[in-house]
């Protein structure tokens, strides 16, 4: 008779338990935005924090809007050359520049961005990427010195597959007075990341603002086309220019 109440017990425990986790990854399926794409496994507290720091909203930017922006900054990016050797060795194939003024109409649009990304005061130089086709954005977080916990950038030009994966956090700040983009370590006997990543699709004339945790716990990238892939899809990625805002490091 014990045993049988043993096994009644254990028998309602499991069934109990096996709700609980249908009804949970049942919610959590419902939230996955749809462009977002999560691989491995994200322990719950990971993931949904990343659901609360990661925003993407298409469409975010009009097709006049691009046109303004293009007409401001092309005469200047025409100007340089495009590089495949940066400093850091963060970015190949990219020219990139810093305006802090803007045409009005221009920083009308800036000001959008930053009155719905930052609840802090902004860093004053927006940050221009012009990314060639051929060009990647290899793994990388910010140093905690020269940016505050958001970023927000608009993508004018091409879709692209922004891929963020999970690191271990503390390694990554211990230099940040020195590194300005922390790259990830390539030896992996050394590496402790957990590894789990997601894959996001960035339409041309997106917002995507990275919050908190998924701005400090995750390296980002942006996929070259031979890995650019969305939910089993090739992503063309074509020329890609991206306007970048930031807000103070908490130093300032």
């Amino acid at each position: 008779m014990v045993m049988l109440r043993c096994i009644i017990s254990f028998r309602r425990s499991f069934l109990k338990s096996a709700i609980r986790n249908c009804r949970r990854n049942a919610s959590s399926a419902s939230n996955v935005p749809q462009f977002m794409e999560f691989h491995k496994d994200w322990p719950e507290r990971d993931y949904s924090d990343f659901l609360r720091h990661m925003t993407i909203i298409p469409d975010f930017l009009s097709r006049e809007e691009v046109s303004k922006f293009l007409e401001e900054i092309e005469p200047y990016l025409q100007r340089m050359r495009y590089e495949f050797d940066h400093w850091d060795d963060a970015i190949h194939g990219f020219r990139e520049t810093e305006r802090q003024h803007w045409y009005p109409y221009n920083k009308a649009t800036i000001e959008r961005i930053r009155n719905l990304a930052f609840k802090d005061e902004a860093l004053p130089h927006v940050h221009i990427l012009d990314l060639a086709e051929e060009g990647v954005i290899k793994p990388h977080v910010d140093s905690v010195r020269y940016c505050g916990s958001t970023i927000a950038g608009v993508s004018l030009l091409s879709d692209s597959v922004m891929r963020l994966v999970r690191i271990d956090e503390k390694k990554y700040q211990q230099n940040a007075e020195s590194d300005y983009r922390k790259q990830p370590d390539k030896s992996a006997e050394n590496s402790t990341d957990p590894g789990y990543f997601v894959n996001i699709l960035l339409p041309k004339r997106s917002l995507y603002i990275m919050r908190k945790s998924a701005r400090y716990n995750f390296t980002h990238e942006i996929l070259g086309n031979k890995d650019s892939f969305f939910e089993g899809k090739a992503v063309k990625k074509y020329r890609r220019i991206s306007i970048v805002c930031r807000n103070k490091p908490e130093s300032q």
